[in-house]
């Protein structure tokens, strides 16, 4: 499959009389959660465009993690990549995931009768991010790992994230994306409310050439419980093998399954 397409990230509004609010706490989070799986470095400037701040501040706040061992500078060029203390922070989060140990064996299960990539995943800020993945002996054009990100509202994945959050949460986000993409706002919001309505008359959410223009995938959510914000598993691949038919016909009652199987075992 072809790389993710870059995805939107900014921090979520919030009241102006919040004082418990910690703003340089939430820039720097900002500042780390910019790199991307594809990134190696990344310099000042760059990291301003994607955070949208002034190249002054971040200028301040890279200088602030790599003392703390959460960037690391390389000389040559003097950008940034990140640092082995952010190891402690993902690591911590993943083994800690119990969802993932329980949905690994039935997601190659999937992904072998497939011939597809089953990943799954759960959103961070405005896009979704990959906790687990699973693929076929089959040939992949390109794999998707633990850490990437991919769209919120193009991909299956993201789509399903929309339809199991609340209506409060799911018009959150939607706003947020619609002041970031005025011009595209129109297209974006028809091509959800279809997506809804495939995810209630069909049970999974789709992306048939919506996120990548050779890539079929279907989703569908699931509460893992524990605190736990909903997740999703995806199943997909390249078109001209995971057809939209396969996939609807074959793939899904095989994945709807395999989702209530794993919300099973996660509430004995």
């Amino acid at each position: 499959m072809p790389p993710p397409r870059t995805a939107s990230r900014t921090t979520a509004p919030r009241p102006p009389e919040d004082r418990h609010f910690v703003t340089a706490l939430a820039r720097g989070l900002d500042v780390l959660a910019c790199f991307r799986a594809g990134d190696k470095l990344l310099g000042n400037q760059e990291i301003a465009q994607r955070c949208h701040l002034p190249k002054s501040t971040v200028s301040r706040l890279t200088a602030t993690l790599t003392r703390l061992g959460y960037l690391i500078q390389v000389e040559e060029g003097g950008k940034y990549r990140l640092g082995t203390a952010t190891l402690s922070l993902g690591s911590a989060m993943l083994v800690r995931l119990d969802v993932r140990q329980v949905a690994r064996p039935l997601m190659q299960e999937l992904a072998d009768f497939a011939h597809a990539e089953v990943s799954l995943g759960t959103r961070d800020r405005l896009s979704m991010i990959y906790v687990e993945n699973c693929r076929s002996s089959a040939p992949h054009t390109a794999s998707l790992d633990v850490g990437s990100r991919i769209s919120l509202t193009n991909s299956a994945m993201g789509r399903a994230w929309l339809a199991a959050a609340t209506v409060d949460d799911r018009n959150a986000l939607l706003a947020q994306i619609r002041d970031r993409s005025e011009t595209r706002w129109p297209a974006m919001q028809q091509r959800i409310e279809h997506a809804m309505q495939d995810y209630r008359s069909l049970g999974v959410a789709t992306s048939f050439g919506d996120w990548q223009k050779n890539v079929n995938a279907i989703a569908r959510s699931f509460q893992p419980g524990g605190g736990l914000p909903p997740m999703v598993i995806n199943c997909g691949g390249p078109a001209l093998r995971l057809t939209q038919d396969a996939l609807l016909t074959d793939v899904r009652p095989r994945l709807i399954e395999i989702v209530a199987r794993i919300e099973t075992a996660l509430y004995r």
